[in-house]
């Protein structure tokens, strides 16, 4: 296995998520994120370990189906893309609506 460089970390993790049950999830301290296709759970840990300063003791990864959009008489799909559920350890923290 290769060692992944940090500032490729950072290319792993998109963006945060934020609806309903992710802000239901922030209570017992798991945050969701949607990561690229291709990062695997040792590389979501390292990332997120990395950038935020935290320690994380679970990752959890879905990678819902695709769903068919269709406009007029075509038919194609909306693009793939994979979430990850992070666990840190208690005490721990992500500032996700920093202060303005």
């Amino acid at each position: 296995m290769t060692k992944t460089q940090p500032r490729d970390l950072a290319d792993l993790i998109i963006r945060p998520i934020v609806t309903e049950k992710a802000t239901l999830l922030l209570e017992q301290n798991q945050y969701v994120f949607e990561v690229a296709l291709k990062a695997t759970k040792t590389q979501i840990k390292a990332a997120i370990e990395n950038l935020f300063d935290v320690k994380v003791t679970q990752v959890n990864t879905l990678r819902p189906g695709r769903k068919r959009k269709r406009v007029g008489r075509f038919i194609g799909y909306k693009p793939l893309y994979k979430r990850a559920m992070v666990t840190l350890a208690e005490g721990d923290s992500i500032d996700l609506f920093p202060e303005v």
